[in-house]
């Protein structure tokens, strides 16, 4: 029993492999870019998560920055430092001593004028 193929049948056959082999690849290629697109859509709806969240969290941390200053603007007038008040404190004594003193000799000159 011989086996005899013309040199046609042979080429038709080579063709018809590599059509075949070729057809294959093609399907692997599409499912591979529809792998790709799917992953890349993923990867995208993520970013655009991580975006939105980053600038939810530039608003916060700009509202913190802004009651900061605010804060630093009010403090001023609603705090005292220690040495201020009692500096404060020890004018307002050295006024109401002489204004004592004051009293005391207008008293001891009333009091001579009387006698």
């Amino acid at each position: 029993m011989n086996l005899q193929i013309d040199f046609w049948q042979l080429l038709g056959f080579l063709i018809t492999g590599l059509g075949g082999l070729w057809g294959v690849v093609k399907v692997a290629a599409a499912q591979a870019q529809r792998h790709q697109d799917a992953t890349h859509a993923q990867l995208i709806a993520r970013l655009d998560s991580i975006e939105a969240a980053s600038r939810t969290e530039a608003g916060n941390w700009q509202r913190i920055e802004r009651e900061i200053l605010q804060l630093k603007a009010e403090l001023p007038l609603n705090y005292v430092r220690r040495e201020d008040y009692v500096q404060a404190v020890a004018t307002i004594m050295a006024k109401l001593d002489a204004m004592s003193m004051r009293f005391e000799n207008i008293l001891l000159r009333g009091s001579k004028n009387h006698e």
